[in-house]
């Protein structure tokens, strides 16, 4: 019988698949490490056994005791994984802006998870860091893990990571490319790839807001470089002692939303379902793409899970609401909110007075004018309210004496830019098409909530 003793025997002995459609204006050849086959679902898994098998040989942690540690959630899952095989206690803080999903995941597996706000200072008494040290210095018998610093985390991809890419790759490997949070992925995968050959390139994944890439090429520590960011698990405020600048060629910035929606492509071309950082790796290679060559062969690693971010990255109102994307290509998208709603419409003899009650009614502020089945004329709030106050027994006119010209009637699959241009000062609504009796209203707040 083939069977592994637990679930940790698995870890590692992750593929490496071939990218294709994402990166098909790079000439080299781009592979991923897909470490989503891990139990954990993350790279994490790794230096979670490997911090977790030191601090017991130290004899730093003793049966019965407690795993704290602060997590972006994914190193959390690996030493929760540890800890239900091996008899210990979690409590783990995050920071406010991860997944519900993650935080979800680790209560899941019995941890303790204490939620911290994320746009504190490190050294703030609130921070998820501060936090996840007090919890260790009040909890007898338990170790604070602190992945920043325990250098078991790279030396747990000195040791598995990075001699399975060499050994994946047969030695051909040319570049490796890692997003950087604690550091230890990218340092000990670099440090293991440059003693085999000192000529592979090792690049790290920054995002703006984080503090890596300038320190790297100068040496200095530019608060002034900090600023809140959505991109998860990596970039940084500090300098964790895990990050060896040293075997780290060079640092490459990625925009939150060139990440997202890199991370989306991965999905939908590739079939790769994996997370944030992932999506941030390959943007990186994308615009690093005119310095690779065709005999190169470039390694991303692809840090975890996209289940992790379902209510965030593939979440389309999260992405609009950050506007990552704009989901509405044509007119039928722009009247989702209210296409199954009747079209308030006014007939040219009613009274004016009647036609601002329904408006007040419907909270609207367009409205078609229809005769016989056909649009003959328009009335708009702005319009109406302005000789109101000129005239007030306006009331008491009827629609046709006031009304404008009919509004413009368009198709369903009308393209949003020819809708935006005819949506100016003196248009303020259009009409849609749905069939021969059935039409729609597309306003300026429908655009701009599209857009927006």
């Amino acid at each position: 019988m083939q069977y592994y003793n637990n679930i940790l025997e698995t870890v590692g002995n992750t593929p490496l698949v071939k990218l294709n459609e994402v990166t098909k204006d790079c000439k080299a050849t781009i592979l991923a490490k897909v470490e989503t086959t891990n139990p954990g679902n993350s790279v994490k898994d790794r230096m979670a056994i490997q911090m977790i098998d030191d601090a017991e040989a130290d004899g730093k942690l003793k049966p019965g005791g407690t795993i704290i540690e602060c997590t972006s959630g994914n190193t959390g899952m690996g030493l929760a994984l540890v800890a239900v095989i091996r008899g210990y206690k979690c409590i783990f803080t995050v920071a406010d802006k991860q997944s519900q999903e993650k935080i979800d995941i680790l209560r899941a597996l019995g941890s303790e998870v204490i939620v911290c706000p994320t746009n504190v200072a490190s050294d703030d008494p609130r921070s998820y860091y501060s936090v996840a040290e007090r919890r260790h210095n009040e909890t007898p018998n338990s170790i604070f893990v602190n992945q920043y610093d325990n250098l078991s985390n790279r030396k747990a991809h000195y040791l598995s990571t990075g001699p399975e890419i060499w050994k994946q790759t047969e030695g051909k490997i040319t570049h490796f490319v890692v997003g950087v949070g604690t550091g230890g992925t990218i340092s000990g995968v670099g440090k293991y790839l440059k003693e085999q050959n000192p000529d592979v390139q090792i690049i790290g994944i920054d995002t703006y807001g984080s503090v890596f890439k300038k320190y790297h090429e100068t040496g200095e520590f530019d608060e002034n470089e900090i600023y809140p960011y959505i991109t998860e698990g990596i970039g940084e405020d500090i300098l964790p002692k895990n990050v060896d600048f040293s075997v780290i060629d060079h640092f490459e910035k990625v925009t939150d939303k060139d990440g997202a929606l890199m991370t989306r492509r991965l999905a939908r071309e590739e079939g790769i379902f994996v997370g944030n950082s992932a999506g941030s790796a390959v943007a990186g290679i994308e615009q690093l793409s005119d310095q690779f060559k065709e005999e190169d062969v470039v390694v991303v690693l692809f840090h975890d899970h996209g289940s992790r971010y379902v209510g965030k990255i593939f979440n389309d109102d999260w992405m609009r609401e950050r506007g990552f994307i704009n989901a509405a290509k044509n007119a039928l998208d722009l009247i989702q909110s209210h296409k199954d709603l009747r079209l308030i419409t006014a007939s040219p003899g009613e009274l004016v007075g009647n036609v601002i009650a329904r408006m007040r009614e419907y909270n609207i502020s367009q409205v078609p004018v229809v005769r016989d089945g056909k649009f003959v004329g328009s009335l708009n709030d702005s319009d109406l309210f302005q000789q109101l106050i000129e005239n007030p027994d306006l009331k008491l006119a009827s629609v046709e004496d006031v009304m404008k010209g009919a509004f413009e009637i368009v198709e369903a699959n009308e393209k949003v830019e020819n809708i935006a241009r005819l949506l100016d000062k003196k248009t303020h609504a259009v009409l849609v098409r749905m069939s021969n009796d059935n039409y729609q209203i597309i306003t300026k707040h429908d655009l701009i909530d599209a857009i927006g």
